[in-house]
Parts: structure tokens; C-alpha cells; sequence
């Protein structure tokens, strides 16, 4: 059976724990991950987990050895492609995945995808999945919203991208901040139609 592929894109807003985690369990789940980090992102993974992230300036060499190392994995399962490589397959029609993740998508990323821009490879991979009519789900994370950012999101929902909030719920009754990142996690897996056991599904947990 041909492994899944998704495309996964992090950028600068807080909630980078989010996005390591849904790799991990993208992995575990046996699909091929497209890893996408803009500079922004690289700078929220240093502040807000202990991962000693390389810089993705000289290329995503160093990045790629660092997650296949972190995730015990390698290039065939995990690959990072660098912020102007067009010849990634993320950015053309006839290879892209038909699934990509923006997690944690900035105020910033979703004006970009919703105006057309398509100035590094996050934004050009966006718009190949809108362009053919693929899935693209916007795990956004910014409180509160601005008007530019309610107008931007309804105009991509109209478009038929998925705006999933990184807003965890409590009703699962979560002890650590692991339970609550492993909620968003698990609605994006449902999202992708990936089995998840992180959070069971609604009247089948724990009263």
C-alpha cells in the first residue's frame, strides 16, 4: 500500500509543541511527512521547547539530519525541503501531497495564502493545494483576532480551506499540557482521516 504523504508547514505563531507532536504521531502513523519551517518558526521552536534547532539559512541539510535524529526516522519518511526550494515537490500540481498542515499558522501566513502570495515555498505550496482543490488545514493560534484576521479567515473557509484553532477543549478532563496540545493534535489527525487514540471520540471517554 503507498504510504501517505502530507505536507506540514510551521510558522511563527506560538504553539510549536503542536506541530512536534503531529509529527510524531504523522510518523507513527507510517506517512511520509513534508516538512516545511519558515524563520519565524525556527525562532518559536528555540523559545518555546528545549530543541536546539539549526538555522535553515544555509540550506536543510542540518535541519534534516537534526529531525531524523529527534525523531529516530529518515529522509524517505521525514524530509525538509529549504524556504526557496522550487523544485520541492510541495511546489507544483503534478507532485504535491493532498494533504497539507499549516500548524501553527500566523496572523501573518494566512494573509499571505488568502491574497495568492507565494513568496517562499509555505506560501507557493498553499496555493498548489488550493489551486487543485486539495486540503489545506490552517491550525491558527492568535488570540484576540483582528478584523484583518476574521476577513482573512472567512475568505480562505470560502475557498474550502479547513480553520482549525488551536483551542483545546477540558471536557476530556486533561491533567498535563501534553493532554491539551494532544487534543488539537487529535482533531487534525480526524481532520486527515488518520486514526488517532489520543483523545477518544465524543460520549465514548470517561464519564
Amino acid at each position: 500500500m503507498k504510504r501517505k504523504s502530507v505536507t506540514l508547514a510551521i510558522t511563527g505563531a506560538s504553539g510549536a509543541p503542536y506541530a512536534l507532536r503531529l509529527i510524531e504521531c504523522l510518523l507513527a502513523a507510517n506517512c511520509q511527512v513534508l516538512l516545511l519551517i519558515s524563520r519565524a518558526a525556527e525562532v518559536v521552536i528555540r523559545q518555546e521547547t528545549s530543541l536546539a534547532l539549526p538555522s535553515g539559512d544555509n540550506g536543510p541539510e542540518l535541519q534534516q539530519e537534526f529531525f531524523n535524529c529527534h525523531f529516530a526516522t529518515n529522509s524517505e519518511q521525514l524530509r525538509v525541503y529549504g524556504r526557496d526550494d522550487w523544485f520541492a515537490p510541495v511546489a507544483s500540481g503534478s507532485s504535491a501531497p493532498r494533504d497539507m498542515i499549516i500548524c501553527p499558522a500566523s496572523g501573518g501566513t494566512l494573509s499571505a495564502i488568502a491574497c495568492g502570495a507565494s513568496n517562499n515555498l509555505i506560501e507557493r505550496a498553499a496555493d498548489v493545494v488550493l489551486k487543485e482543490r486539495r486540503r489545506l488545514i490552517l491550525v491558527t493560534r492568535e488570540t484576540p483576532l483582528s478584523t484583518i484576521h476574521l476577513q482573512n479567515m472567512l475568505s480562505l473557509s470560502q475557498m474550502g480551506v479547513t480553520l482549525l484553532p488551536a483551542s483545546p477543549g477540558f471536557y476530556q478532563q486533561p491533567q498535563t499540557i501534553a493532554d491539551l496540545i494532544d487534543f488539537v493534535v487529535a482533531r487534525i489527525l480526524d481532520q486527515l482521516q488518520i486514526e488517532q487514540a489520543l483523545v477518544p471520540p465524543w460520549g465514548e471517554g470517561p464519564p
